[in-house]
């Protein structure tokens, strides 16, 4: 079984060393309560529940997978019991409004929780997972009643959310959905029609399931301008707040998946199901975007819990299992071949992945200061720059992380060589777990297009200017001193580029729009390795300040982590700047008919 330890101490450097987080919870309103102390209890409890409770049923889960029978779904053996625990332990409240029975405590806490829950039983994470995104939405979306109906539960964990969205002829276009809403007795509308691919849509973990599902009115506008979003619970809670009458919503049948077994994937269908309005008429998908971006923050925290425990079990194989000698003689010469490790190509694997879970830590960190400002924070000029720069980085961390995630995974199963293949290892597990990463809650190329296009193109690159502009202050300042000069100098140039990149992408998308689709998946990819050498500059500068301390070799490893991210993977901003460059000529100069030249299809 693979094993894992939560980086604890990564974690604190970033927060503490790096992100100053204890300046920071202090200026938000009631940050006091997230004092040093209680941030080392949340993180080693939550660290013990996911090795002790989480690990140990990931493999057996993603074995058993879950059964469906007469429109019932059984999880996986553990799954409710790990669940009780996980509410019992007052883990769904971290973050929520104590108006509403959470701890309110800022969202980054929760984030760090999420990461280790990721890294050691994703499937099951997924169950609590989009309650906190229903949360959301009722929160800033619901009435009153709503509000007092579900909001409690679902904080509570005694009830858990689901989010509708996909029908099978939409795909990502729900403009297209043909699932319908029809009023009925006062305030409620019969809910008909048929959603697919729905994370923990049934199952026996929790009493109640509160769906939010996307729906059309009778008299809707055509396309996304007439999407309106509806409540649906599971069961229908009577005048008590308690669990009533089963509503007409059913499990049809579970996909059968690549990955995440252990999570029910359902189809779901609704019967006439009595449901009520989210938020106004026809104005669903901007309340159903609340939940969405939260769900993109966590796929890419599920991205980076995999990089983090595909990286330390290739750690601990690479150390142990003994292949040739090294090439330059032996090194360990009491033993008949030395452990892999030794071999540069297996060490450049052992990098990249420590290098994108440490570089993706700062960045999931980063973007959560932004959250808690946005969450906590009273209206201000900062507030107003946390919420742009948040909204910059949501398609970065969704989409940059789960394909390097991907990417991690699978040198995960390279450093194994054949038993990587082999399922006892767990390491092929990871790498099906990671590839739906890539594809829900928007796949990389629809983050792309919100990134290059609506956040960057639709305000004029301003939005892009507020990051710049802290990575050329940085420079700026760092410009004299010698510790960072090899880090210093490249970023300059690259930010330079970044805005170069993207006005010249501009300039084309005005007399062509597929510019920007061809340009897009490139352009954030660019995007999110630039951003990640700004934050591997500011650990370099935090490490190199603490070479002289106690725990010299940490930070010694941090540098050279740095200086291996600048070295062997900040060189791809070339390729994609060059494929951005190229445009979108030689992709759309071939007829949809000519694809196939040679083959009848």
């Amino acid at each position: 079984m693979p094993s894992y330890q939560a980086p604890i101490r990564d974690m604190r450097f970033v927060m503490d060393e790096m992100l100053n987080y204890p300046a920071h919870y202090a200026r938000l309103p009631g940050g006091d309560d997230a004092s040093p102390d209680v941030v080392s209890a949340i993180l080693e409890e939550g660290a013990r529940f996911a090795r002790e409770v989480l690990l140990p049923i990931n493999q057996s889960g993603d074995a058993e997978g879950c059964l469906l029978e007469g429109g019932e779904v059984k999880a996986p053996n553990g799954f409710k019991e790990a669940y009780q625990q996980y509410v019992e332990g007052g883990w769904p409240s971290l973050a929520a409004d104590p108006a509403h029975g959470g701890q309110g405590l800022p969202p980054s806490l929760a984030m760090m929780l999420s990461e280790m829950i990721c890294a050691t039983n994703l499937a099951w994470g997924m169950y609590p997972g989009l309650s906190h995104g229903a949360a959301d939405a009722l929160r800033h979306h619901g009435t009153d009643q709503q509000k007092a109906t579900y909001l409690t539960k679902l904080v509570e964990g005694v009830w858990t959310g689901t989010m509708c969205l996909t029908e099978s002829h939409c795909g990502t276009d729900l403009g297209l959905i043909k699932t319908r809403a029809v009023p009925t007795e006062g305030e409620a509308y019969a809910i008909t029609g048929t959603k697919i691919f729905i994370s923990a849509g049934e199952h026996n973990l929790a009493e109640n399931i509160v769906h939010l599902v996307l729906a059309k009115l009778p008299d809707a506008p055509e396309g996304s301008k007439g999407i309106s979003l509806f409540v649906v619970p599971k069961f229908m809670p009577d005048a008590q707040g308690k669990v009533g009458e089963r509503n007409g919503v059913s499990c049809g049948s579970l996909e059968h998946k690549m990955g995440i077994h252990g999570n029910a994937t359902c189809v779901m269908n609704f019967d006439g199901a009595t449901g009520y309005l989210v938020g106004a008429p026809n104005k669903g998908l901007a309340c159903m975007f609340t939940m969405m971006n939260a769900a993109r923050l966590g796929v890419g925290i599920q991205g980076l819990g995999l990089i983090e425990a595909s990286f330390q079990n290739s750690l601990s194989y690479a150390r142990d299992r003994l292949q040739m000698r090294g090439l330059s003689g032996k090194q360990a010469p009491e033993k008949p071949a030395d452990p892999i490790i030794v071999h540069p190509d297996v060490r450049r694997m052992l990098l990249t992945q420590k290098a994108f879970a440490e570089g993706g830590r700062m960045l999931v960190l980063y973007t959560a200061q932004m959250l808690d400002v946005v969450e906590h924070g009273e209206p201000s000029e900062e507030r107003d720059q946390a919420e742009t720069l948040l909204g910059l980085l949501t398609p970065i961390v969704k989409a940059f992380l789960t394909e390097v995630g991907f990417e991690s995974t699978n040198e995960g199963v390279q450093i194994y060589g054949g038993h990587g293949f082999i399922k006892e290892w767990g390491m092929e597990q990871l790498v099906r777990d990671a590839r739906i990463t890539r594809l829900y809650e928007g796949t990389t190329g629809i983050q792309a297009l919100d990134l290059l296009g609506r956040k960057v193109l639709m305000s004029q690159g301003e939005s892009l200017k507020v990051f710049t502009k802290e990575i050329h202050k940085f420079c700026k300042n760092e410009a004299d001193n010698p510790a960072l000069k090899e880090f210093v100098e490249p970023l300059a140039k690259l930010n330079a580029e970044w805005g170069e990149l993207t006005m010249g992408v501009g300039m084309k998308a005005m007399q062509d729009r597929e510019e920007v689709g061809a340009a897009s998946v490139d352009y954030l990819m660019y995007s999110g390795y630039v951003t990640l050498a700004y934050l591997f500059a500011r650990a370099a500068k935090q490490a190199s300040a603490s070479l002289e301390g106690d725990d010299k070799a940490f930070y010694a490893a941090k540098l050279n982590t740095a200086r291996f991210y600048y070295q062997r993977l900040l060189p791809r901003t070339k390729a994609h700047a060059q494929m951005i460059q190229a445009g979108a000529s030689s992709l759309m100069a071939i007829s949809s008919e000519d694809f196939g030249l040679g083959f009848e299809i």
